[in-house]
């Protein structure tokens, strides 16, 4: 079951199940508790709780406005989780190359604070490059929806937005490379964690278009991730609370040549099996 937030040509917004080419809204109001998506989200059964809410109202997906499926939560991500991502972050980091070898292989992975609801873009809205960063990339990744309990309940993407020369002066400004205003995209849908996933089946494929063209793609599949999903979960939960619940992108298996740096314009697409496409236009500080 595949769950979102959307909104209508009259401006109101909706949480709905997303089937086919078909949005069917559903009456939260009817469901004890329920007043958004995240409640439908933390509750025992999310599937069953948005099956019981429910209406006779569908529509065509191409007449609403998908929305970024984030109500309150934090976003954080994992780093260097992938092969071609710990190669890339030693060869940005001339002083700090050592410690992201380290942490590939470590028992505790690198987890970090990515953004609050309003740094967040929804499907087809833009994400940005900071303007004093002269090399940056889109990282696309598979991103977890855990519930307040720590129990993931769902699947959706992400882009973690990466100022790569920023980081690579110095990993502690690790947090200026990451965290600006339009640092990440969330969407297009919340994919409900109701069936075992199959990781080899589960690809990941960027594509990034610059007038027209295809200026760079790339593919991987969950089986490249070198952490087990619930063993990143369970860490970022340690010794912590999450009230509102969290998302949690996964690391990068996808990575542009060092000569490349996105562009205001370019057009960022990443899709991800079983869940759909995230698309977002890219503009410059």
């Amino acid at each position: 079951m595949k769950l979102a937030r959307v909104a209508l040509t009259d401006g109101s917004h909706h949480v709905a199940e997303v089937v086919g080419d078909q949005v069917v809204l559903l009456e939260l109001a009817a469901t004890s508790g329920c007043s958004s998506l995240a409640d439908i989200l933390h509750t025992d059964d999310p599937a069953a709780t948005a099956r019981s809410a429910r209406t006779e109202r569908a529509l065509p997906l191409d007449q609403v406005k998908l929305l970024a499926p984030i109500d309150q939560q934090d976003v954080w991500a994992a780093g260097v989780t992938y092969k071609r991502s710990q190669v890339a972050r030693m060869e940005e980091s001339e002083h700090g190359a050592s410690h992201y070898d380290r942490v590939y292989s470590a028992d505790r992975p690198e987890l970090f604070f990515k953004a609050t609801p309003s740094r967040v873009s929804g499907p087809d809205e833009p994400v940005r490059v900071r303007a004093d960063s002269e090399w940056s990339v889109p990282e696309p990744e598979f991103t977890l929806v855990i519930n307040p309990a720590g129990k993931i309940v769902g699947y959706t993407i992400g882009n973690d937005m990466s100022a790569r020369d920023i980081e690579g002066e110095n990993p502690l400004y690790l947090p200026q490379a990451k965290v600006y205003r339009q640092c990440a995209g969330l969407g297009p849908v919340i994919l409900l964690a109701t069936d075992p996933l199959d990781l080899a089946a589960t690809t990941i494929r960027l594509t990034i278009e610059r007038e027209g063209s295809t200026a760079f793609e790339g593919n991987t599949s969950l089986e490249q991730l070198n952490r087990k999903l619930e063993d990143l979960a369970g860490w970022l939960y340690r010794e912590d609370a999450f009230p509102e619940g969290a998302f949690l992108m996964t690391g990068t298996g996808i990575v542009p040549a060092d000569d490349f740096t996105l562009q205001a314009g370019d057009v960022i697409s990443i899709e991800v099996a079983g869940i759909g496409t995230l698309t977002n236009p890219v503009v410059c500080g």
